[in-house]
């Protein structure tokens, strides 16, 4: 698969930027905030529906503006498809396929393929469970789209029950204390049991398919990371459940203000103990989790189990690479991950021509000459490449490639195909 062309209106820095591309390496060359990351952000945008820099849809429309909108056109084999999103901060995003009628961003899923490696990955090593959990969960949408749909009814039923906690928690503290129209006692309980139920089926669906997601990255992860250093390190992924009694750490916080479960003290076993499990077996096991979990939620205020809690255990040799690494290892571990991802797309492609595009943003600068030649050694197999460089010593003599000049506000013609220059 790779991108033709891609148009902005609107987005980030650009009042308008058309610009064409091809197969093989493409290197995005320029200062500094002149936009480079912007036009990536925006191909990334079309595959996951979400920014690799930032949570909210604001920042990603020009200031002024009341609304954005990305184009790319893709060929994927013997086909070509036209995707649009359209950005609108504080209403839902909406996308068209080949100029066609209006539609939910979530069904542009599966269309576009990308891979983004940025600096921001580091955070899946040293960050938050949150950072691993969103991994997990973009990749998933992008192989299996209807798992958006999933995230959404938990993500809703989450909010639900949460909300009912929160009250609970707050009447039982007032000093009216329990009483007519408090959502406290028999009536608590009776209503909490009835979100229990479809939170852990909305659950365990997620929960089995990151299951097997985990282990279908393992191999690729552990061969990805020898590629990219000596080998003399296993490189490893345990996915950690709140579901199966994982430990939690109180000094961890996650997104929603929680406790996550500690990689530090939790066992170092190969596989989750779900693993293997189908959903409903899951489910049950979920449901189990909430009953047992509720006395301690109920003082919370919070859902304290369930996939929104849960960690990816990223292990290099046998201690955790988080807290442990050295930069250099936890550079790779994170490229690793992103490595891993793009193979296990092609091992889920079905036509010719399907592989995932590789996007590295601003990556060669962080990497010393070894780790440089070793990624570019892997990336240049790849049907397209889509690079960005603050100058053109960042890039690796083994990628080689188109130079495109970006300058403040679009790119520079008249550099297109240029090979030197300082940025």
């Amino acid at each position: 698969m790779y991108v033709e062309r891609v148009s902005l209106t609107d987005f980030r820095s650009y009042a308008q930027l058309d610009l064409e591309l091809s197969p093989g390496t493409t290197v995005l060359v320029g200062y500094n905030g002149v936009g480079k990351t912007n036009i990536v952000e925006a191909l990334g945008m079309l595959s996951t529906l979400s920014s690799h820099r930032v949570s909210s849809d604001a920042p990603l429309v020009r200031f002024g503006a009341e609304r954005a909108l990305v184009r790319a056109g893709f060929v994927r084999g013997s086909q070509r498809s036209m995707l649009e999103l359209e950005i609108t901060p504080g209403r839902s995003n909406r996308g068209r396929i080949n100029r066609g009628s209006t539609i939910r961003a979530r069904d542009l899923l599966g269309i576009a393929r990308t891979v983004l490696f940025a600096p921001e990955d580091l955070a899946l090593v040293k960050g938050d469970p949150s950072a691993r959990r969103r991994f997990l969960d973009e990749l998933l949408t992008v192989l299996l789209p209807h798992l958006a749909g999933t995230r959404a009814d938990y993500d809703r039923v989450l909010k639900q029950r949460n909300a009912l906690l929160k009250s609970a928690r707050a009447a039982r503290f007032s000093r009216r204390g329990p009483g007519a129209g408090d959502p406290s006692g028999a009536t608590v309980e009776s209503t909490l049991e009835v979100w229990d139920s479809h939170l852990a089926r909305a659950g365990a669906r997620l929960l089995a398919a990151r299951l097997e997601l985990v282990d279908r990255l393992g191999p690729h992860l552990d061969a990805a990371y020898a590629q990219l250093t000596d080998g003399s390190k296993v490189a490893r992924a345990v996915y950690r459940s709140t579901v199966e009694g994982a430990v939690p750490d109180a000094e961890e916080e996650t997104d929603d203000g929680g406790d996550a479960p500690s990689s530090a003290t939790a066992p170092a076993a190969a596989r989750s103990g779900l693993a293997g499990l189908d959903v409903d077996a899951i489910a049950e096991r979920f449901l189990a989790a909430l009953v047992q979990a509720r006395p301690r939620e109920l003082e919370r205020g919070l859902t304290l189990v369930g996939p929104h809690r849960d960690d990816l255990e990223l292990l290099l040799g046998d201690a955790p690479a988080k807290g442990f690494a050295s930069h250099g290892e936890t550079w790779s571990f994170a490229l690793g991950l992103r490595l891993a991802s793009y193979y296990v797309m092609l091992d889920d492609s079905a036509v010719a021509g399907d592989e995932p595009i590789l996007i590295l943003d601003d990556v060669f600068a962080e990497l010393d000459s070894t780790r440089r030649a070793r990624l570019a050694a892997i990336v240049a197999k790849a049907e397209q490449v889509i690079v960005t460089a603050a100058v053109d010593g960042d890039i690796p003599p083994e990628l080689g490639g188109r130079r495109i000049r970006v300058v403040p506000g679009g790119v520079d013609e008249g550099a297109r195909g240029a090979g030197g220059g300082d940025g």
